[in-house]
């Protein structure tokens, strides 16, 4: 029996409807029986200050913090504001790895997506992302990388994937990271 492996999906653009959320919400209906994503909210983090790291952080930094260290694995989905990840996704890579020695990212295996009405689809922030996660002692999903561009074309009124080649793209993304997951965590 396959163990069922539990992965927070950390969304960098806040806009509820952004199509970065879409994707994740497409990420999360598709995920193959052996993955349990869950859509990890960033939105109420405060940005990193260490003066805050006292006796009582704020508490979500806790929760945070918490969620993610139950996590066995995570998948990025970024958008790229100024050839650049999102500050929202940079402050939940900065408040996780705090304090310092105490970081819930290590030996989680990753994956990112970058998801963009451009031609270039995030290109930029997704390398950002994988290195950030090569600092932060996260395996990195190599292949397939994904970048998608277009977004505004790609979903309904109601936020559903239209996107047959997507889909099918987004299944082998996720059949790839099924095994990276088991790979890593043998």
């Amino acid at each position: 029996m396959t163990q069922v492996r539990d992965i927070a999906v950390i969304v960098g653009s806040l806009r509820k409807e952004s199509f970065n959320r879409k994707i994740a919400r497409a990420l999360v209906a598709q995920a193959p029986a052996s993955l349990k994503l869950e859509i990890v909210g960033i939105g109420d983090l405060p940005l990193y200050d260490q003066d805050l790291e006292t006796a009582t952080p704020p508490a979500p930094y806790v929760a945070f913090r918490e969620r993610v260290k139950r996590a066995q694995g995570a998948i990025f989905v970024t958008p790229e504001y100024n050839r650049s990840m999102s500050a929202a996704m940079k402050n939940a890579l900065d408040v996780g790895s705090r304090p310092y020695g105490q970081s819930v990212w290590g030996g989680k295996p990753a994956a990112v997506v970058s998801v963009s009405i451009g031609a270039i689809a995030g290109f930029g922030a997704n390398m950002q992302v994988r290195q950030s996660c090569v600092f932060l002692d996260m395996p990195m999903l190599q292949q397939p990388e994904m970048y998608i561009g277009g977004a505004e074309k790609l979903f309904d009124e109601q936020g559903h994937l239209t996107s047959d080649s997507t889909k099918s793209y987004l299944d082998k993304f996720l059949a790839a990271y099924a095994a990276w997951v088991e790979r890593i965590l043998a």
